[in-house]
């Protein structure tokens, strides 16, 4: 989802933690092609973006919206709090295996509001938090300010030394060719796309500092049925469906990008 502009001066640190817990990760802008020159590329994963804090003892998950995420992902708390290391914040992507592929429907259903099922879950597929930035180091030391190479030594050290398999390094390179085909290879399962970080940047909170490519795929759809819009009687998306081998309709998608001069014609046409 969009969100407007944040600042990117992350508020005053409380005595727990390094960083405020309003502090909002560095975001993306999209792009159709990725950018050449000093830069590194990652993949973009298909999880549920993160920022990690710890402090003295305490631990604190925090999606891109500012919400906790601790209560849904109690293994990965637990993991962060027995680690050795104290007072950092870490940048990353949640994400779910299961038979050894990233599963996004496994992530949503730990939005669940009974907690014995999100126990049972957390059990049953435990998630892992894949680590491409840190903000500060254990102890404390401030990183924002900089630039990137220093700060991917900072997360590459960080993960090493907690030798814990609920972590993962996110792959990084320099080479163009290289991110060009994990661009093509993405968008079957664990990534969906491939981030591009300016090298001499420091960590902008909340700012759209990075580009992000997408890999496209296009499709002739059916229109299986629609949305209004919130409190309106117009059409907000249209939902999209493919026939599969059985002759069935599945669901695959929707679109909202419909011009607002088009929307009361379409909405009559279609509720007849």
């Amino acid at each position: 989802m969009e969100t407007s502009r944040i600042t990117s001066q992350p508020a005053t640190s409380s005595p727990e933690f390094p960083l405020s817990l309003d502090t909002p990760p560095m975001e993306a802008r999209t792009a159709d092609a990725l950018p050449e020159g000093p830069w590194q590329y990652e993949p973009k994963w298909d999880g549920f973006r993160c920022l990690a804090f710890k402090g003295r003892d305490a631990v604190e998950l925090r999606a891109k919206s500012g919400k906790p995420l601790g209560r849904y992902f109690p293994e990965l708390t637990t993991m962060l709090r027995d680690l050795a290391a104290r007072q950092f914040v870490v940048d990353g992507e949640i994400v779910i295996e299961i038979d050894g592929r990233v599963s996004f429907d496994a992530l949503q259903m730990r939005l669940h509001p009974a907690e014995s099922r999100i126990r049972k879950l957390s059990a049953e597929t435990p998630a892992r938090l894949i680590l491409f930035d840190a903000l500060a180091a254990p102890g404390g030391e401030m990183l924002l300010d900089l630039p990137l190479p220093d700060r991917r030594r900072a997360i590459e050290d960080f993960v090493a030394r907690a030798e814990n398999a609920g972590l993962k390094l996110s792959p990084a390179t320099t080479s163009l060719a290289t991110a060009r085909r994990w661009l093509r290879g993405a968008g079957r399962g664990a990534t969906d796309g491939v981030v591009a970080k300016a090298l001499a940047e420091p960590y902008r909170p909340g700012e759209r500092t990075m580009i992000k490519v997408k890999r496209l795929r296009t499709a002739d759809c059916v229109v299986g049925g629609f949305r209004y819009l919130s409190g309106k009687r117009q059409i907000g998306s249209l939902l999209l469906g493919l026939y599969n081998d059985r002759g069935q309709l599945d669901h695959v998608g929707f679109t909202s990008t419909i011009a607002s001069d088009e929307r009361a014609a379409l909405t009559k046409r279609l509720e007849a």
